[in-house]
């Protein structure tokens, strides 16, 4: 099966996708030039499937290809991962036009423009993932994922690539804290996603069934997990479900940024960065990784890069 879809607006593709590789090469959503490959869990199978991107941010055409089928039940499932995967349901024009309003976002849209942040299709993916990256740095924490995924993941072909499906709860709730210790996980974070998966495959914790559910709800769900905190709740609500109006304020990254942007010389709180930050609405969380990639573009050219 073969679907082309042209977003609306503009999508810089690979900027968008950048995080998969920023930090070392993502097993489980893996960019080849400019296609990423990706596997969809559907009705007990495993749907591995292809974008490509073709054209200009402006004029931009996914072609997205699943070998293998003709449903159109299936073909709706990866479309709509290929849609959160791209960010595609994010009010770009809106942000924009807020962000004229804001010296340091509205210097940011030119050398950014076109892109979204992309959100994880699988609720526990994303889970899992925010409690990985709990207080270790970017590098080691791909290092991590990717020595998770290929230990409990399942690996399919698809155009003579390998690509992942990420964990499923079932295989994750039956991991041992000593063998994910032997992978350089912590005590802690190793029985943190042993019990998260044992949640979720119990239907405690439906983690896949929150995208109606209020934010705050969500907040109060997650937070009573152990191993889970605001901070993860927040990301789970922006890069998880999509949500426009989330600002991860308490992320050391985060708070540089707006340090950097806001901060006129003096480190700002918690609350005066969520104040701020409520200003935007439902583009909160777009500004915030707009903030987040200016960040790196500003080390980049500082460093002597591009």
């Amino acid at each position: 099966m073969k679907i082309a879809l042209v977003p609306e607006g503009p999508l810089d593709a690979a900027a968008t996708l950048a995080r998969y590789r920023l930090w070392g090469e993502d097993p489980a959503n893996r960019l080849v030039g400019d296609t990423l490959l990706r596997v969809r869990r559907f009705e007990g199978r495993l749907w591995p499937f292809a974008v490509r991107w073709r054209g200009a941010v402006d004029a931009v055409r996914l072609e997205v290809e699943i070998p293998g089928t003709r449903a159109s039940r299936i073909g709706e499932a990866v479309m709509a991962d290929v849609r959160r995967l791209f960010g595609l349901d994010f009010d770009l024009a809106g942000f924009y036009r807020m962000a004229k309003g804001d010296q340091a976002l509205g210097s940011l849209v030119e050398p950014l423009y076109g892109l979204r942040p992309s959100v994880t299709p699988g609720g526990l993916e994303m889970a899992v993932g925010a409690i990985i990256a709990q207080q270790v740095n970017l590098t080691f924490v791909f290092a991590l994922r990717v020595r998770l995924v290929w230990r409990y993941g399942e690996v399919v072909e698809i155009g003579g690539e390998s690509v992942y499906a990420f964990p499923e709860a079932s295989a994750l709730a039956r991991s041992r804290p000593s063998a994910l210790r032997t992978m350089q996980f912590s005590t802690r974070k190793a029985e943190y996603i042993r019990d998260l998966a044992r949640a979720a495959m119990s239907g405690r914790l439906d983690l896949d069934g929150l995208a109606q559910t209020p934010s705050e709800v969500i907040i109060q769900l997650l937070t009573a997990q152990r191993g889970l905190g605001r901070w993860t709740a927040d990301w789970f609500l922006a890069r998880g479900l999509g949500r426009g109006d989330v600002c991860p304020a308490g992320d050391l990254a985060v708070r540089k940024a707006f340090d950097r942007y806001y901060g006129r010389g003096s480190p700002l709180s918690e609350l005066a960065i969520r104040r701020r930050a409520s200003a935007w609405g439902m583009h909160q969380t777009v500004a915030v990784h707009y903030l987040l990639a200016g960040l790196r573009l500003g080390d980049a050219r500082q460093g002597g890069g591009t």
